[in-house]
């Protein structure tokens, strides 16, 4: 990372990639172009998760090319007068792989659920059983986590971080 003083640890990284609602996943397309598609992304552990059309573009790409590159962005506020925006944000690269196994996709759609759901329950079961065949689920193992933040005090002066939490 150029900006060392702007560099923040692991800690902040999951913090950031917990509370992103949306992250942009970026890949090779089953053609050989870029393709990046905004989309929702939960964390447990050292793994994103997703979940996709079992025939669309998004696992064409992810079957096709697994490596991938996934951004989020947390709190942010423009700064008008400093000609800037303070912000909070994530990169990770890593390794797509697809669940096959029924009880690893029912898993890992419980913890995608948790995250952007009201409370599981019998609604939950219901919507899996109905549409667990049709659902691609993939697990991106976080190879490299790089995050950053840009924060000023009230005097204006930009804080450093440094790779602190």
């Amino acid at each position: 990372m150029r900006r060392k003083e702007r560099e923040m640890g692991l800690e902040f990284a999951h913090m950031v990639l917990d509370k992103a609602q949306w992250m942009t996943l970026s890949m090779v397309g089953v053609d050989g172009e870029p393709y990046c598609i905004p989309i929702n992304v939960t964390r447990d552990g050292e793994y994103l998760y997703l979940h996709s059309a079992q025939r669309g573009e998004k696992a064409q790409c992810l079957r096709a090319h697994p490596r991938v590159c996934v951004s989020a962005v947390g709190d942010t506020r423009l700064v008008p007068e400093r000609f800037t925006t303070e912000y909070e944000s994530v990169v990770v690269r890593g390794t797509a792989e697809e669940l096959t196994d029924p009880a690893e996709k029912q898993e890992a759609l419980r913890i995608f659920t948790a995250k952007f759901c009201a409370p599981l329950g019998e609604a939950f079961q219901r919507e899996v059983d109905d549409s667990l065949v049709r659902t691609a689920v993939f697990r991106i193992h976080m190879d490299e986590v790089t995050a950053k933040r840009v924060k000023f005090r009230p005097d204006g002066t930009e804080l450093q971080f440094g790779a602190m939490e």
